[in-house]
């Protein structure tokens, strides 16, 4: 007698029964709650993940306004820079102007100044001549002549005089 090697036998159904109500229990029991755990793990992962990124995207997002700030400030200061510059440079034209006007000024008030000192020796001149000229008649004619008809000739005679030179 030859003998199955595979036959369906008590023992066997009994051990497939067995076999199927501890899967069904292990299932049960701990494949759901084991995957629970899992599939919360994993959950929360992803809501790491996406945390993260999140948070990676505000830093970029921070990172390109702090270098927008960085880039406008650097700007600013170049713009501040420049206008202080402009404004240096017209303060000194102003200066320099200014600095003209009053050379200017002070050589017309100089000029005016030593045509009035002229004028003054001129008078002055003018004064001695018609006194020396006064004496000189005096001597000449060994009389006093009247002296404001003097005093008009020598006036004539110096006007003549000035008027030639």
């Amino acid at each position: 007698m030859e003998k199955d090697l595979i036959g369906i036998t008590s023992d066997l159904v009994f051990q497939l029964i067995n076999t199927v109500l501890v899967f069904l229990l292990l299932k049960k029991l701990l494949f759901k709650p084991v995957l629970g755990i899992i599939e919360a793990r994993e959950n929360d992962i992803q809501d790491n993940l996406a945390k993260g990124e999140k948070a990676k995207n505000q830093g970029m997002a921070l990172k390109t306004e702090y270098e927008d700030k960085i880039s406008r400030a650097k700007d600013e200061g170049q713009e501040i820079i420049k206008q202080a510059t402009l404004r240096a440079e017209q303060k000194s034209d102003e200066i320099i102007s200014s600095a003209k006007d009053e050379a200017a000024h002070i050589k017309e008030k100089a000029t005016k100044d030593i045509e009035q000192e002229r004028q003054k020796a001129m008078n002055e001149i003018k004064d001695d001549i018609s006194d020396i000229a006064l004496l000189a008649a005096s001597k000449v004619i060994e009389k006093d002549i009247d002296k404001e008809k003097h005093e008009d000739l020598i006036k004539d005679f110096i006007k003549k005089v000035g008027e030639s030179k």
